[in-house]
C-alpha cells in the first residue's frame, strides 16, 4: 500500500475513540487480575474472545480477505503482524508489570510515537520526518512523563524489575513495528484483516498460556463479564479502528493516541475510582496538545481549512 496518508475528521474521531477505550482498558484489566485471573491467560481470554467474534462478524458478510490473490510474502507479513499487535506485546506486557511500575508501562506506551517515527520515515511513503514532526512527538512525550510524574521512573525493589522493563520496552518495539508492517500491506477488506491478525494472536497467546500457566481457571461470572467486555471493546472493536486508521491515516497519525492512553487512565481513575488527580494534569494536557498540534500541524490545517 503506497497511498500517502489521508487524515480526514473521521481519523481524528477514531484515534480520540482509541485513546479513550485502551485508556480505560487498565482499569478493567486490573479488576481481572484481582479476581484470580492470571496475566497470560487474561491475554489469550480477550484476544481469543475478539477473534471468535470477529471471525462471525466477517463470516456473515462474506466478504474476501484481499481483491487481489497474495503472494507467500504477505501471508507471512500476516503472521508476523498477528504476532507483532497482540499476542507478542500482551504476553510481554502482562509478565512485566508485575516487577514495574505502572507508571514506568505508561510511558513506554508513549514511547511507541516514538519508536514508530523514524521507521515510517525510512519504510512509509508520505511519512516523512520533519523537525516540527520531531519536535511535536518529543513535547508529546514529556507532557506524558509529567502526567505520570516520577513514580515512572522509581524503582519497584522487584528481583526481576530490569528484565520487566526490557518486557515494557519491547513490547512498544512490537507495537510499533506492527503498524508499520500494516500500513505496508497490499489493498485489502478492514473487518478481514482485523480478523485474520486477531486469529493468529489467538494461535500465540493460548499455547502460551497454557505452558507457563496450565489450564485455563475457571473464572467467576463477574471476571466471564469483564473478560467478554475486554474481549468486545477494546480488543476486537479497537483492533478493527486500528487498522482503518493505519491503512488510512497511516501508523505516524496513529501512535498519537499513545499519548492520550496515560491520560484517559488518570481521568477515568478519578471519575471512576476516586483517584486522586495529578496536580500536573492540566501542564500535561498542555504539553500533549500542544505536541499533537506540532506533530500534525498540515493535517489540522487541511481540517479546519474543509470546515471553513
Amino acid at each position: 500500500m503506497n497511498t500517502s496518508p489521508q487524515i480526514t475528521p473521521l481519523s481524528w474521531l477514531m484515534i480520540a475513540i482509541l485513546g479513550l477505550t485502551w485508556g480505560g482498558t487498565f482499569m478493567v484489566t486490573e479488576i481481572a487480575l484481582r479476581g484470580g485471573m492470571p496475566p497470560f491467560w487474561l491475554a489469550a481470554s480477550r484476544v481469543g474472545i475478539a477473534a471468535v467474534l470477529m471471525s462471525a462478524i466477517w463470516l456473515i458478510l462474506g466478504k474476501p480477505l484481499f481483491s487481489e490473490k497474495p503472494d507467500a510474502t504477505t501471508w507471512r507479513d500476516l503472521v508476523i503482524i498477528g504476532g507483532l499487535s497482540s499476542a507478542v506485546p500482551f504476553s510481554l506486557l502482562a509478565w512485566g508489570q508485575q516487577y514495574v511500575s505502572s507508571g514506568f508501562a505508561g510511558v513506554t506506551m508513549a514511547a511507541i510515537a516514538l519508536v514508530v517515527l523514524p521507521l515510517a520515515h525510512f519504510f512509509v511513503p508520505g511519512e516523512r520526518m520533519t523537525p516540527r514532526k520531531v519536535a511535536g512527538f518529543v513535547v508529546g512525550f514529556i507532557g506524558v512523563v509529567v502526567l505520570i510524574g516520577g513514580q515512572a521512573f522509581n524503582a519497584t525493589g522487584a528481583n526481576l524489575e530490569t528484565p520487566g522493563r526490557i518486557a515494557c520496552l519491547l513490547a512498544a518495539c512490537c507495537y510499533a513495528t506492527g503498524s508499520i508492517m500494516l500500513r505496508r500491506l497490499p489493498a485489502a477488506h478492514p473487518i478481514g484483516l482485523a480478523t485474520v491478525l486477531l486469529m493468529v494472536g489467538a494461535a500465540i497467546t493460548v499455547p502460551v498460556a497454557w505452558a507457563v500457566e496450565g489450564p485455563p481457571p475457571l473464572p467467576s461470572p463477574q471476571i466471564i463479564a469483564v473478560l467478554a467486555f475486554l474481549g468486545l471493546v477494546p480488543t476486537a472493536g479497537a483492533n478493527f479502528l486500528r487498522v482503518l486508521v493505519v491503512r488510512s491515516a497511516g501508523p505516524v497519525f496513529m501512535s498519537l493516541v499513545n499519548y492520550q492512553v496515560p491520560l484517559w487512565s488518570v481521568v477515568l481513575g478519578a471519575l471512576i475510582l476516586g483517584e486522586a488527580l495529578p496536580k500536573s494534569l492540566l501542564l500535561a494536557m498542555a504539553l500533549i496538545l500542544l505536541g499533537v498540534g506540532l506533530s500534525q500541524y498540515g493535517a489540522l490545517q487541511r481540517l479546519f481549512r474543509r470546515r471553513s
